[in-house]
């Protein structure tokens, strides 16, 4: 988050003329938020999130709603995600990353007895998935709508869903996935310019091209830090989504592995905790800590696999790192419940009640 602020703050001063000791400030006030929400969450145990995770969802449902609003949802960019509280913006979708990952846990364990059904497990979870997709879609937030849906139905799988009916679901996303590409231009001309980013590098494979350019100036070791070129405002997005890029070229091929690593161990200390947490009987915790791995993991993937041009340009921002104030507060959240559950899992083998 500081790196990605040290990146903004470039650009706002160069060409807004801002100032940079406020700019940084602004952010750092964010942190500060987020890491005081990590410390209050750590301390609610997970049975009071079982008990919340339908009404945290419902909540981010009617968020999700006022967005499309006008005059309350702030439109930036002809995307509408964010709502307009004067003293910050809020953006609900990231909101509701993590409270679909509560509420799916929350409802496998309840309908556990009937999950391999699919009137009475399978039916009202894809019911309640449309309306939050066609919520996402409508801001739009593609992005979220994949993050979101991929979590939430890997969460039901390891829950028991039935094979074939998981099958049938990931063919169905499938899909709608290529129907909602091939109905719209923008989403075409991104599929286009990822295949062949060269062929129009001033259009549509702008991002890629410039992306791909931060990575080749960086080779192994780097251009040295704070040195990146591309960031000052050649590369869109320099400090969300193609903040990767920025650090290839500033920290080379080191410092991604560096993140790469970094990530795969969050991933695999989430499955790890999942597991000790279904070993002490407590099969929700460990469905969130499963869903919280699944969550960033994928995040991440999706957003290193676009800024190598390995997967069409996508406005997914790098968990814990990009720059956002709501993302950045619900990533440090995410991490306090993930450690709450390893504290519990620790408490209960040791003989204490969590």
């Amino acid at each position: 988050m500081v790196y990605s602020a040290s990146i903004a703050t470039a650009e706002a001063s160069r060409y807004t003329g801002h100032n940079s000791a406020y700019f940084l400030l602004r952010h750092g006030v964010f942190l500060a938020i987020a890491i005081g929400c990590a410390l209050l969450v750590f301390a609610v145990p997970m049975k009071v999130w079982q008990r919340l995770a339908p009404w945290l969802f419902v909540a981010c449902l009617i968020l999700l709603a006022l967005v499309l609003i006008p005059g309350i949802g702030r439109e930036v960019n002809g995307a509408r995600r964010w709502l307009n509280l004067y003293v910050l913006n809020l953006q609900p979708s990231e909101l509701m990353k993590l409270a679909a990952i509560l509420y799916t846990a929350d409802y496998t364990v309840r309908k556990h007895a009937v999950l391999k059904s699919f009137q009475r497990g399978l039916l009202p979870m894809l019911a309640v998935m449309l309306a939050v997709s066609w919520l996402l879609l409508r801001e739009p937030d593609f992005g979220a709508f994949v993050v979101i849906a991929v979590t939430s139905f890997g969460l039901l799988f390891l829950g028991g869903m039935n094979g074939r009916h998981f099958l049938a679901l990931v063919a169905m996303l499938g899909f709608g996935f290529a129907i909602l590409v091939l109905s719209s231009p923008y989403r075409m001309q991104r599929i286009f310019g990822f295949m062949d980013p060269w062929s129009d590098a001033f259009g549509t494979g702008y991002q890629l091209s410039h992306a791909l350019i931060a990575f080749g100036r960086g080779e192994w070791f780097g251009v040295g830090l704070g040195a990146s070129v591309e960031k000052l405002h050649y590369l869109p997005e320099a400090h969300t989504d193609f903040l990767l890029a920025v650090i290839a070229e500033e920290l080379g091929f080191v410092g991604v592995a560096v993140v790469v690593g970094l990530f795969s161990w969050i991933v695999l200390r989430a499955y790890v905790i999942g597991r000790k947490a279904a070993l002490g009987e407590d099969y929700f915790a460990s469905l969130v800590a499963h869903g919280i791995g699944t969550w960033l993991g994928f995040q991440a993937l999706i957003n290193m696999g676009v800024n190598t041009g390995l997967l069409p340009t996508k406005g997914l921002t790098l968990p814990l790192m990009s720059f956002g104030g709501t993302g950045l507060v619900v990533n440090c959240v995410a991490l306090a419940i993930l450690l709450r559950i390893d504290w519990e899992s620790r408490q209960r083998a040791r003989g204490f009640s969590a």
